[in-house]
């Protein structure tokens, strides 16, 4: 996580220094940003239920609307949100990407 991330790097929360993310371009963070800013107010998501049913129908409008980029960009969402550690954005990128496979 950032957090763990930052403990890492010797840095809290008061430190105005940058902070590294070499995996994570700024444009890409910037729409990370910006979904984590929609999304703050949230419930946090339930634990993974491995007999809970899968689905990809339920993206929120605002998410899908969010998600209209091309190819290129929604991987790299996929890829930031897996580095940052933010689920709910890796939930919703890939199942955008699995419903452009249906």
């Amino acid at each position: 996580t950032i957090k763990t991330m930052l403990d890492d790097l010797g840095m809290d929360e008061d430190d105005d220094e940058a902070v590294p993310l070499p995996n994570v371009n700024a444009a890409i963070l910037k729409k990370v940003i910006a979904w984590a800013r929609q999304h703050k107010d949230d419930p946090p998501p339930p634990e993974d239920d491995e007999n809970r049913e899968k689905r990809t129908d339920d993206i929120d409008p605002w998410d899908q609307d969010f998600l209209k980029v091309d190819q290129g960009t929604l991987f790299e969402l996929i890829l930031a949100s897996n580095y940052l550690d933010i689920k709910g954005l890796l939930d919703v990128t890939c199942k955008t990407v699995a419903n452009m496979i249906k």
